[in-house]
């Protein structure tokens, strides 16, 4: 296929390997970070939640928290479809 290019596989296998190898050794890491700042921001919101006194403060920490807890499982799960995708990549420059 890349060939035709001029593209031989071992020259996008140098392209690729270092990538791969960067993005690997980095996701586990990010994975642990958001994991854990993800945990500590949403007790600190679920405290501030059950602490409320105002309803209107109330709506509001029950906001942030919902917020809080959309946007950690879409980071999550972005960065596990990057390892899975980046799986999929070395598996595809290695079959070249």
């Amino acid at each position: 296929m890349f060939e035709t290019l001029g593209i031989t596989s071992g020259q996008l296998q140098k392209v690729a390997q270092p990538i791969v190898e960067v993005c690997n050794a980095v996701i586990p890491v990010l994975l642990i970070v958001v994991g854990a700042l993800g945990s500590i921001w949403c007790i600190f919101l679920g405290v501030k939640y059950a602490r409320a006194d105002d309803p209107q403060e109330h709506e509001k920490a029950k906001k942030g928290l919902r917020n809080a807890i959309i946007g950690f499982v879409l980071i999550f799960v972005l960065l596990l479809a990057c390892k899975i995708g980046f799986d999929v990549l070395q598996q595809w420059y290695e079959s070249y």
